[in-house]
């Protein structure tokens, strides 16, 4: 969880520069970084949405299952419900750049980004300052490692996710997360980090 929200920012911070240094004309908007951005961030804003659904439909049930009156998730779930249309004009942004780029486009696409990181940085450090404490005290292992795999079931596209995490994690973390969830890491790493690799090379260089 503390894994994927700091892929969330760290995606938010460096698509808010290349949005901006477009915006500005320090990077040209080539057909090519325009195609490939708004990949990027159509799949970036997928994943947003699927995080946040995760924990509204599989981990705040548990936690309140568990802790009971020990934690009120009433604003984190405000929050994620604020969220979604400032994930759709991000979207309509997103869109009007893939069929206009143009240092304009990207203007308004760099103040969408604003917005949705604006709110994520605030919302992620309440969400981690009321519910890690609880999650330690009153959830189990068994908990835990039941809330990850029927997330993991919740349809997140692992083709973009696990190249982006393995992207932003020390190598010790990821010594970690493979040693959690087995050889079959590697295998699909393999196999899916090259396309995420040209796509970032497409947006950054």
């Amino acid at each position: 969880m503390q894994i994927a929200h700091r892929v969330m920012l760290r995606d938010l911070d460096r698509a808010t520069g290349m949005a901006m240094a477009m915006a500005d004309g320090g990077v040209p908007v080539t057909r090519r970084r325009a195609r490939a951005f708004v990949r990027y961030l159509g799949l970036m804003a997928e994943s947003i949405h699927h995080h946040h659904r995760a924990e509204d439909d599989v981990l705040w049930p548990v936690i309140e299952q568990r802790a009971g009156s020990h934690i009120d998730l009433t604003a984190l779930t405000e929050d994620h419900e604020a969220l979604d249309p400032k994930l759709d004009g991000l979207r309509n942004a997103v869109s009007q750049f893939g069929s206009d780029a143009s240092r304009r486009t990207a203007g308004v696409l760099a103040s969408r980004l604003v917005e949705v990181r604006t709110m994520l940085v605030e919302h992620i450090a309440e969400e981690e300052r009321d519910t890690f404490p609880v999650i330690r005290c009153y959830l189990s292992v068994a908990d835990w490692r039941d809330v990850e795999n029927r997330i993991r079931k919740h349809g997140a596209r692992m083709s973009f996710e696990l190249p982006r995490i393995a992207a932003a994690v020390t190598p010790a973390e990821l010594g970690r997360l493979k040693a959690d969830a087995g050889p079959m890491i590697d295998v699909l790493l393999f196999f899916v980090r090259p396309g995420y690799r040209r796509m970032e090379k497409a947006i950054w260089g």
